[in-house]
């Protein structure tokens, strides 16, 4: 971090403000934010804070399920080697391990706290989805198992009487005194900030993907516990690994809505422009291929073809049951005019998750004394390089258990203190020019779109650091008063750490693909890459 990139967004004066103590501070409240509360000693105090409200995260928006091994006919050893195959040679083989078999429990937990699986013929319905062996994924409404999930986890959450929820409360800092995570800096609006502390804090604020101007991910996802966590001194790892999912409804003007998986699970095939079927060329699996190798054969069809889109054609299957299966998305078809049951449908690929994030161990603890992370915002090792379809709700429930039971009876183990630590930031003088925040903001978003998106390359990657370090000079030295100038210096520090790391790795590995290096080197680069604050990039076994 150089001196025009200050430890703390705003201004800290410990007399000014605002001070709240907690046992445990719990950041986001997505599926493993919300996991990591339920795990928490009913004798501790639990704070959750969310930027919006408890509905709006992106495990509310998943539509596939939640995979593990459920059916008679699949073995653990099947999801376990689906996983690493997926993965790029980079996967931690015991977390891996640890994950799956936790998965029917886990599964199973939510099924008793009232989540509503599809079921067929009595027991659960399980789907098939890119880069799986076996039917595996459990899903809920069709395809809205986010959405069930979430809402009988909230509703367990709002019986907890131990847990306090701030909803439309967005996490500027987190606070840190003699080398370890005392809590956090939050704005409940532009001009009331609070100082919470906490005995431990747990941090589950989810992806980046508004860095990208094709997203599926939802407006709050700015990457700001990323930014965060490198501003308070956290190791962050494999941040050059976003993965893009491969099919998301492409119509101008209209918002990226995505086209879950498990319609090519079903059955439905990728065409292009001229209705050939192009994936049976690309990999043995065709459209159920992992995730990385899909999204590449589209961009390679979209230039062949010279058109903006693929189409997934669903024609071939039964109407009624597509319509059962897949309602939220025949709705969201049907209000462009398209009738999925026989009109194609225009697809093209959009940043979707970002497999890289804060470095944790198997209980998600980071390298920051006092600080735990759980969720898409981590790098835990379960996914590699590239994400296997419907692990990520998985891996927010295993690692929110884990963090929320670890973090608690350490928190239970410290004694009460309502001292507030002496933390000051000065205010900055802020005498140049107004910006405009959304010209930067959508500048930034088109950069890493055309540079660092799915086909990167070592000279547009050197013109993505350079356009994003002359934006970082004149904007990160800056003191805003409201979520727009926050969260563009958070979606500014993201890319820069994308960007350095992506440019670093010479070859292609999973979810990134260099045109320059165009295959996997295992003796240089079988490795990840950690970045932290006043450090390096540097690469690590």
């Amino acid at each position: 971090m150089t001196d025009a990139e200050p430890r703390y967004l705003v201004p800290i004066h410990p007399k000014r403000i605002a001070h709240f103590f907690t046992d445990v501070l719990i950041i986001g409240g997505g599926l493993a934010g919300a996991r990591a509360a339920i795990a928490c000693d009913p004798r501790l105090s639990v704070l959750i804070v969310t930027k919006e409200s408890l509905q709006e995260s992106n495990s509310q928006y998943a539509q596939g399920g939640i995979a593990g091994v459920l059916a008679p006919e699949d073995r653990f050893e099947n999801h376990i080697e689906d996983t690493l195959r997926a993965g790029g040679d980079l996967c931690d083989v015991e977390v891996v391990k640890r994950v799956v078999y936790e998965a029917p429990e886990r599964i199973n937990e939510l099924i008793a706290w009232g989540t509503h699986f599809d079921e067929q013929g009595g027991t659960l319905a399980l789907g098939r989805e890119g880069g799986h062996s076996h039917n595996r994924v459990a899903h809920a409404l069709g395809d809205a198992t986010g959405k069930e999930i979430m809402r009988a986890v909230i509703a367990r959450l709002r019986g907890l009487e131990h847990v306090t929820i701030w909803e439309d409360s967005l996490t500027l800092d987190l606070l840190t005194h003699t080398g370890a995570c005392r809590g956090a800096l939050v704005a409940s609006d532009a001009k009331r900030k609070i100082l919470v502390w906490a005995k431990q804090t747990i941090i589950c604020t989810g992806g980046a993907g508004q860095v990208f101007r094709e997203t599926t991910n939802p407006e709050v996802a700015t990457g700001d516990g990323i930014a965060a966590c490198y501003r308070a001194g956290a190791r962050l790892r494999d941040m050059e690994f976003m993965q893009f999912h491969p099919t998301v409804l492409y119509i101008a003007g209209s918002s990226r809505h995505l086209i879950t998986e498990a319609v090519r699970g079903a059955g439905a095939h990728l065409v292009d422009c001229d209705g050939v079927r192009f994936m049976p060329d690309f990999h043995p699996d065709a459209e159920l291929a992992p995730r990385d190798v899909v999204s590449q054969a589209i961009v390679v069809q979209m230039a062949k073809t010279r058109h903006p889109n693929v189409y997934l054609d669903l024609s071939h299957l039964d109407a009624d049951v597509v319509q059962a299966e897949f309602p939220g998305i025949v709705s969201t078809c049907a209000k462009f005019g398209i009738d999925v049951t026989t009109d194609r449908i225009p697809v093209q690929p959009a940043a979707h998750y970002l497999i890289g994030g804060i470095e944790v161990d198997d209980e998600g603890r980071t390298s920051l004394p006092g600080l735990w992370a759980a969720g898409e915002v981590t790098s835990s090792g379960l996914h590699g390089a590239n994400r296997l379809a419907s692990n990520s709700l998985l891996e927010g429930l295993v690692y929110g258990a884990h963090a929320g039971e670890a973090a608690s009876q350490l928190a239970l183990s410290m004694p009460d203190d309502f001292r507030a630590p002496q933390i000051e930031s000065p205010t900055s003088p802020n005498d140049a020019a107004p910006l405009d925040l959304a010209d930067i903001s959508n500048s930034l978003k088109s950069l890493m779109w055309r540079n660092v998106g799915i086909r990167r390359d070592g000279r547009g990657l050197t013109e993505a650091r350079d356009m994003v370090a002359r934006w970082c000079r004149y904007v990160l030295r800056r003191q805003f008063d409201g979520p727009a100038g926050w969260e563009l210096q958070n979606m500014l520090t993201v890319a820069k750490l994308m960007i350095e790391a992506a440019l670093l790795r010479e070859e292609s590995r999973g979810v990134h693909y260099r045109a320059d290096f165009p295959d996997s080197d295992d003796v240089h680069w079988r490795c990840h890459i950690s970045q932290r604050r006043d450090e390096a990039a540097l690469t690590q076994e």
